[in-house]
């Protein structure tokens, strides 16, 4: 199970066990993931760990002194292992 981190600008857009499907976008040596329709955005991610799947569950939402912070697996492999 693959988990990444969303930064949500605002509380309520989101809840925790949700299923959730993401849009891929790509600047020149990263791609990034935004939770549609435009709730959150992932932070750059290096080619070499591109996301391949395109739906998740929110696992996990955070509040902490930066905003809010959701957290989605995917069933795909975790790219440190």
């Amino acid at each position: 199970m693959r988990r990444m981190e969303f930064k949500m600008e605002r509380s309520g857009l989101l809840e925790k066990g949700q299923k959730i499907t993401v849009t891929e976008g790509l600047l020149p040596s990263n791609y990034y993931y935004i939770i549609d329709p435009s709730l959150a955005m992932s932070a750059n991610i290096p080619f070499r760990s591109r996301l391949k799947s395109r739906e998740g569950i929110v696992a996990d939402i955070v509040e902490n002194s930066r905003g809010f912070y959701v957290t989605a697996e995917f069933d795909e492999p975790d790219v440190d292992g």
